[in-house]
């Protein structure tokens, strides 16, 4: 099932739980779609949002998940946990400089996935190197699958993250991708939606 179908069938059936207020058919989205969000997220102290308990791209990867039935698998790792703003990025920094892989908790196998959207905050015009130790860990595993990029940053947009999939999936069909900001995400449920509707008109 492509893309279009997939968001296509999601979004319908969305509507239909939304007005009929069952459970059943929320099961049938997740039967229907094979759609994955791989994110990292960063709860805690965040730029222009204070100290978070629920970090901007799980929220945003919450809202994906919701609106059309996707699986979820998060990219954990503690090595920054209750860390201050500025020492994190300049960790960050140093990281992205000398090409760090942190090490990240359990995996996931791709092979039963179509789609899998990609999510992220922007450190230092990418995303976070954890994310790239689990590019690595999968480098192999998108040939052919169709695989979409999402950020949220404060003022970055995309940065340079499409292309750094790109790199990293260069068998994959990568689409254009989405970014958001942070301070946005509480309230831009509908603006994740309406993005994934011209998704489905796009592809």
């Amino acid at each position: 099932m492509n893309i279009k179908s997939i968001i296509t069938v999601a979004l319908a059936l969305l509507v239909s739980t939304a007005c009929n207020g069952g459970a059943k058919q929320e099961k049938t989205m997740n039967k229907e779609g094979k759609t994955l969000v791989v994110f990292f997220s960063h709860a805690g102290d965040n730029y222009a949002v204070g100290n978070i308990k629920v970090g901007n791209t799980k929220i945003v990867a919450d809202y994906i998940t919701e609106l059309i039935g996707a699986e979820q698998f998060e990219i954990v790792t503690h090595k920054y946990d209750g860390m201050a703003y500025t020492p994190l990025i300049n960790l960050a920094k140093e990281e992205t400089k000398q090409g760090e892989l942190p090490e990240y908790e359990g995996d996931i196998d791709l092979s039963s996935y179509d789609t899998i959207f990609i999510g992220g905050p922007v450190w230092w015009g990418t995303y976070p190197q954890v994310m790239f130790t689990f590019f690595k860990n999968h480098a192999n595993d998108l040939e052919g699958k169709t695989v979409i990029p999402f950020t949220t940053h404060e003022g970055s947009g995309l940065a340079n993250c499409v292309e750094d999939v790109e790199d990293a999936f260069p068998g994959a069909n990568v689409t254009k991708g989405f970014s958001i900001y942070g301070h946005e995400v509480r309230t831009g449920k509908a603006k994740v939606e309406k993005w994934l509707r011209e998704l489905m008109i796009n592809n």
